[in-house]
């Protein structure tokens, strides 16, 4: 009998196509998000209801959309993050759910590297002025010799640790479950929170979105950063109240920052960021390559497919 996968994750035929076609020799139907963007609830509810099989974006999945999903049986977040899906309330119902565990992290490491030259070295403002026939001169900041500190010490920070390696800076990290081992082959110290951020020219947050993380970064955070010292998120928005980092660039308390994902997403025109000129933004771009698309396409199918069967899947939470 056919089982039908609904895939949430965006341009899944043009950069999935192995992954489809995985799925489809083992009798599944594709059902494709055509939006361009993340599902409503009421885009959902037209398309689940005899669904078997998620591999999603970050739309919203809670126990009031499992409601009218009676046949569903496995969500495959396409991506690490699981914020967006109620893991709990799936379990409840059956409903086994999956993540494709460090299948981006050397997308989002290479990308919060380049936002750090970027936001640094004005790359975007510079691009955009040149363009428009002027000749600034913008006089930035280089890397070396700075103390470069992680908020949070898995898969993706362990490649921007790393990467920062030919950089001759300083690393330190913080994570509530610290890999001492991956730390001393990488060079970098592990020490506390509160030190990484009073210490770090520049701090990276790559934090897990959880309860407990929600506006990990908030004013009295950047109140205890160095003057003059940049910021980077690459993990998610929630991490981070965007009104007290907007007033720590304003105030000069910071010398700039350099973003990718927001506490609303997609984010709108008025976000405070949008109006500052030492900000570098991306929108939520930094696991979008090829490489990570046909990796991550591969590990969700693989899932959903295992489930199916009956099988255990990888990365199983």
């Amino acid at each position: 009998m056919t089982k039908k996968i609904l895939v949430t994750a965006t341009n899944y035929s043009q950069l999935c196509a192995e992954a489809k076609k995985l799925l489809e020799e083992n009798g599944c139907e594709i059902i494709e998000n055509t939006f361009g963007r993340p599902m409503t609830f009421d885009e959902l509810k037209a398309r689940i209801g005899d669904i078997d099989g998620v591999i999603a974006g970050v739309d919203a999945w809670n126990d009031e959309v499992f409601a009218i999903a009676p046949q569903l049986k496995v969500i495959s977040r396409f991506g690490v993050g699981v914020d967006n899906i109620d893991v709990e309330a799936a379990r409840r119902r059956g409903i086994k759910v999956t993540n494709a565990a460090g299948g981006n992290a050397n997308a989002v490491a290479e990308l919060t590297i380049g936002l750090i030259v970027g936001a640094m070295r004005a790359v975007p403002q510079l691009h955009a002025t040149t363009r428009q026939g002027a000749w600034d001169r913008f006089v930035g900041r280089e890397v070396v010799g700075r103390t470069v500190g992680l908020l949070g010490f898995g898969n993706i920070a362990q490649k921007v640790a790393r990467k920062l390696s030919g950089f001759d800076v300083t690393v330190i990290a913080y994570d509530k479950y610290p890999n001492l081992e991956a730390a001393a082959k990488l060079g970098v110290a592990m020490v506390g929170a509160d030190e990484v951020i009073a210490r770090s020219d520049i701090l990276c947050m790559l934090l897990p979105s959880l309860p407990e993380t929600r506006r990990f970064m908030n004013a009295d955070a950047f109140g205890r950063m160095k003057d003059g010292a940049y910021f980077v998120n690459t993990a998610r928005g929630a991490l981070v109240d965007e009104d007290a980092l907007a007033g720590a660039l304003t105030s000069g308390k910071l010398a700039g920052a350099a973003i990718d994902v927001y506490e609303r997403e997609p984010s709108s025109v008025d976000n405070p960021l949008f109006r500052l000129d030492r900000v570098v933004t991306t929108p939520h771009t930094a696991a979008e390559t090829f490489e990570t698309y046909t990796g991550i396409g591969a590990i969700t199918a693989t899932a959903v497919l295992d489930v199916l069967a009956g099988r255990t899947p990888k990365n199983l939470l």
